[in-house]
C-alpha cells in the first residue's frame, strides 16, 4: 500500500511537517515523486517510519537516529527486539513510579507512614535504570560492573538535598558550557569553570573520582553518537569541546 504525506501523517500520529522535515534531512525519504509532484511512501518507508518513532520515544535524537538507520547493517527484525527490551524496562519504571504515588496518596489519606527517602526512590531508581537502558553496556564495558554498580547504589541511597544539588548541577553544566563554546576558547575561563562544574556533578555518583575516569568519559561523549546527540542538540559541537575543555582541565587525553 502507498501513502501521500497526508495519509502518512494521519496512519503514524505525526504532523506533515514533521515528514517533510525527516525527507529534507534525509532520515525519510519518501519512495517515489509522483507526477503531480506529491510524495509517495511505500511499505519500506512506513517500516522506518515507525523505527524512527521507537527511537524517538526512547529519546534518542534525529542525528543519531539517522546514523543508525541508515547505516548499511541496519536489521530491522533485531531493532524491533531491542525496542521491546526498553520497552519492557520502561513499563517497570512507570510502576515503580506509580507504586511510589500509590503510596503517597495512601499517605495523604492517613492509611501509612512514608518516610522522606520513600518518596524519592521511584524517581532515583527511574535514573539509574534509564542510564542502564541507554548507556549501561558502554559504560560498564569501559569501566566494569562493579565500578558501576558502586555508582547506582550511590545514585539510590542519595539524600534528596544531594539529588536536588546534582540536578541543578547537571543544568548549570550545560548552560555554562553553551555560553563557553561561543568563546571557542576550550582554555577559557568558562570552559574551566564547565569542567569543574562537570566534575562536581559526576561527584555526586561517581564512588571515587579520578582525571583519568572523567577524561575517559569525555573521550566517550564523542565517540558515542548518543552521548554528542545529547550535547549537540541544542548547539552542533558543543560535546567535542566540552571534551576539549575537560582534557585540559584534567591535564589528560
Amino acid at each position: 500500500m502507498e501513502y501521500t504525506v497526508q495519509k502518512l501523517s494521519r496512519l503514524a500520529g505525526v504532523s506533515t511537517r514533521t515528514l517533510r522535515y525527516y525527507d529534507e534531512i534525509g532520515i525519510l525519504k519518501p519512495a517515489r515523486i509522483n507526477s503531480s509532484r506529491y510524495r509517495i511512501y511505500g511499505q519500506a518507508e512506513v517500516d522506518r517510519l515507525q523505527q524512527i518513532l521507537f527511537y524517538r520515544e526512547l529519546g534518542v535524537g534525529l542525528p543519531s537516529i539517522k546514523d543508525i538507520v541508515t547505516a548499511p547493517s541496519f536489521d530491522g527484525t533485531k531493532a524491533l527486539r531491542e525496542h521491546r527490551e526498553k520497552l519492557l524496562e520502561k513499563r517497570e519504571q512507570l510502576d515503580a513510579l506509580i507504586a511510589n504515588v500509590d503510596k503517597t496518596i495512601a499517605l495523604t489519606e492517613g492509611g501509612i507512614t512514608m518516610s522522606d527517602k520513600e518518596k524519592f526512590e521511584g524517581f532515583k531508581q527511574k535514573l539509574v535504570d534509564d542510564n542502564e537502558a541507554k548507556y549501561g553496556k558502554e559504560i560498564r564495558e569501559k569501566y566494569g560492573d562493579e565500578t558501576v554498580n558502586k555508582s547506582n547504589q550511590k545514585m539510590k541511597e542519595m539524600a534528596q538535598e544531594q539529588y536536588d544539588e546534582m540536578t541543578k548541577l547537571a543544568t548549570e553544566v550545560n548552560d555554562t558550557l553553551y555560553a563557553a563554546f561561543k568563546t571557542g576558547d576550550p582554555a577559557g575561563e568558562l570552559a574551566q569553570k564547565t569542567a569543574d562544574l562537570h566534575r562536581q556533578w559526576l561527584c555526586h555518583s561517581w564512588d571515587s573520582y579520578s582525571k583519568e575516569a572523567h577524561a575517559g568519559l569525555a573521550q566517550m561523549y564523542v565517540d558515542d553518537p548518543r552521548f554528542t546527540a545529547y550535547y549537540d542538540e541544542k548547539q552542533p559541537g558543543a560535546a567535542e569541546f566540552l571534551r576539549d575543555a575537560i582534557f585540559i582541565y584534567t591535564g589528560k587525553k
